[in-house]
């Protein structure tokens, strides 16, 4: 697995097998993975397909859709809603040939974003670099097919990260895009404020942004929405709970578990969610949005304070769009397994950038995915339960979640701080991992010369 973070032109071609580079490196095996990945996936859903039977969340979405199109009442426009508006956009496409079809339509619009964010990934093959982070990537999509399969995060995850790969290339397409991602959902705001905090585009990131911006609003309006419905989404957050798997939540869950007077764990009907109760718990759900937005507003600082010191552009982008992200998760009073899919994009582009400095958040993510799906959907039950196993198995996750929070945000310091004012052995690998990139000459070292040889 190490072979496969080198960059080509490491060594690599010299020591692995060819068996080894015609599974990393060829378009061919790419693309029997991704299909053989998919056709399992086709199987094991065929018959609910052929049902018309709603897996997950796509019940909800699917009776929403249908509901609007009985009563002509829209969520988000004439009545309000969880999600933004642009979230109608992919269900109302997976309902255009009738409800019976949602399922396999919805399957196949993520299978179709899937395979387009593979590909420009890889650039259509011709991009060995980026081969590391398409097979990451499908590693992911496996792990979390749970959630990745049945949920709007299945949809925007791949549009965050052809956004992000065409960023330097597409900067108006990007932004377009981003906005498009963001109005299915809220989590890519993140990924754009770190955009116009570094990006040398910004400009034109931003005005493909206000152009989507702009057209679902005016659409919005035009349809006899209004501002207060349109922002339901923003409003509608506020009145929740600690939910059971948020890392917020992790005090509580263990006072439920342990019986603690008080203390339990019960199931939001309206919502239909589980969250947990106990001493200090509304305190603390208060206090999670005025924690989130600090939190973001000290990296988004932190960000453009590093913008002074790294010359990578595209590097810094990346490590800050984890950072702003990861603090989303973290200080989030709602934690549904399918918030690994808002973090796993950002590293699935650092890997692309740079696989060997993004190893360490790579194996992070790759881990805590495979502990949210134990959690959810096979030990939910035991967990919503209060049994201790499980609620240990939650813990584990959530500490790590804070871990790559921590992570990302020390490696923003790192990129902010002056090489001077950092310790010695931190400046130096600091500067190391600036210059061991390839094509960046190495400058002497201080000190008298030495020949070779002598």
């Amino acid at each position: 697995m190490s072979r496969l973070f080198r960059k080509p032109g490491d060594g690599v071609a010299s020591v692995a097998t060819p068996l080894e580079r015609d599974f990393s490196q060829r378009p061919r095996t790419l693309i029997v993975g991704f299909v053989l990945l998919h056709a399992v996936f086709l199987l094991a859903l065929l018959p609910s397909f052929l049902g018309g039977i709603a897996i997950g969340d796509l019940s909800l979405y699917r009776a929403w859709v249908e509901t609007s199109l009985t009563t002509g009442l829209w969520r988000g426009i004439q009545i309000p809603w969880v999600y933004p508006i642009g979230a109608v956009a992919p269900m109302g496409l997976a309902d255009s040939l009738g409800p019976m079809l949602f399922p396999f339509l919805w399957f196949l619009l993520t299978t179709v974003l899937n395979g387009l964010s593979i590909a420009v990934l890889t650039d259509f093959g011709r991009k060995a670099s980026g081969f590391t982070a398409a097979w990451w990537w499908l590693l992911v999509i496996f792990i979390l097919s749970p959630v990745g399969l049945f949920r709007l995060e299945g949809i925007v995850a791949p549009i965050v990260i052809i956004a992000l790969v065409l960023l330097a290339r597409r900067p108006a397409l990007a932004g377009v895009l981003l906005a498009v991602a963001t109005w299915i959902k809220v989590w890519p705001v993140a990924v754009f404020l770190a955009v116009l905090g570094v990006g040398r585009q910004w400009l034109a990131v931003a005005a493909g942004g206000a152009l989507i911006t702009l057209g679902v609003v005016g659409a919005a309006i035009g349809l006899g929405g209004s501002p207060e419905t349109l922002l339901s989404f923003v409003s509608d957050q506020s009145d929740r709970g600690l939910q059971l798997e948020a890392p917020i939540s992790t005090p509580w869950v263990w006072m439920a578990a342990l019986d603690r007077p008080g203390s339990y764990i019960f199931q939001n009907s309206a919502l239909a969610t589980r969250e947990v109760a106990g001493e200090g718990a509304a305190s603390a759900a208060a206090a999670t949005t005025p924690l989130m937005l600090l939190a973001m507003a000290l990296i988004f600082a932190l960000l453009l304070r590093a913008r002074r010191q790294e010359t990578d552009a595209e590097n810094l982008l990346v490590h800050g769009a984890l950072a702003l992200t990861c603090a989303l998760v973290v200080f989030n009073k709602v934690g549904s397994p399918q918030y690994m899919l808002w973090i796993a994009p950002v590293v699935v582009v650092g890997l692309f950038h740079d696989a060997q400095r993004w190893r360490t958040p790579s194996y992070l993510v790759l881990v805590i995915s495979v502990l949210t799906t134990f959690i959810f959907p096979v030990f939910y039950m035991p967990l919503a339960a209060g049994n201790i196993a499980a609620v240990l198995l939650l813990t584990v996750r959530n500490v790590l979640l804070v871990v790559l929070f921590a992570w990302s945000v020390w490696r923003l310091w790192r990129l902010a701080t002056p090489p001077d004012s950092v310790p010695d052995g931190v400046a130096s690998a600091r500067s190391w991992g600036r210059l061991s990139r390839p094509g960046v000459p190495v400058p002497p070292t201080s000190g008298p010369h030495v020949s070779p040889g002598k």
